[in-house]
């Protein structure tokens, strides 16, 4: 298979980047704008920025945590958003005790809902089982591309339906390299980060795509699921250096 690109950037980055990010992806022939959920920032609302600048683009969240944002929540603050073009991807989150069956929970709630499609990040089998057998699809992050084929194909095996999406850190720029590097030593920090990438047998490092491989290692992620959501990493987060960094993926993928 050859995957779909995507571009992914946080909500903290604001509405006004993600306007002027989301019609140069469409015009470049992206797939879609990923806006992961962080504290202090709605996704929702960013993307409804980028929606009044698109046409076509796929508007997908990356994802929800449902700890701190339930169906009603997300339902209201969806509302505006045009549901044909709109992907809720929700988590755990924080939820340490039966977040699989609270997940489950959440997806089935926000299918009867909505016509948007619902997926699941998910890093444990249990979570991706679920997320394949009671949604539309899985968001995977940080796996090599061997690791997310055979995560992709298990799912397709569960549900010939489900859309596997896979987030990969990635950074266009030399000068981005140090941020990448950083981001790849935070998560390798997270307790449930961590124990997965034991359990794989990676380092978070071995996940990312670094300037000097970007043709190489997007081709290689493209044939490993059904889209490749390249988050980008750049050294000061400006409008002009994602620009940029749309450009170098148009290029290396030409």
């Amino acid at each position: 298979m050859t995957a779909a690109l995507s571009i992914g950037i946080a909500a903290a980055a604001g509405a006004e980047l993600a306007a002027r990010v989301a019609a140069a992806a469409e015009a470049a022939g992206l797939r879609a704008l990923w806006v992961n959920d962080t504290p202090g920032h709605d996704a929702l609302a960013v993307l409804s920025a980028a929606a009044g600048e698109t046409d076509q683009l796929v508007l997908a969240t990356g994802v929800l945590p449902i700890d701190r944002r339930t169906p009603d929540d997300i339902i209201g603050g969806a509302a505006g958003l045009p549901a044909d073009r709109l992907v809720l991807g929700i988590g755990s989150g924080q939820i340490r005790s039966g977040a699989v069956d609270r997940v489950t929970d959440a997806a089935t709630a926000l299918r009867l809902r909505t016509e948007a499609r619902v997926i699941v990040g998910a890093l444990g089998p249990k979570m991706r089982r679920a997320g394949a057998t009671a949604s539309d699809g899985l968001l995977l992050s940080w796996l090599t591309p061997e690791i997310a084929a055979d995560q992709a194909q298990h799912a397709h095996e569960l549900a010939s339906t489900a859309h596997v999406a896979l987030y990969v850190r990635t950074a266009a720029d030399p000068a981005a390299v140090a941020l990448l590097d950083e981001e790849a030593r935070r998560y390798a920090g997270y307790p449930a980060y961590a124990a997965n990438f034991a359990r794989l047998g990676i380092e978070a490092a071995d996940t990312v795509i670094r300037p000097a491989a970007l043709r190489d290692r997007i081709a290689a992620y493209r044939a490993a699921a059904d889209e490749v959501v390249l988050r980008a990493i750049t050294a000061s987060g400006s409008v002009d250096e994602h620009l940029r960094f749309i450009d170098a993926v148009a290029e290396a993928v030409a």
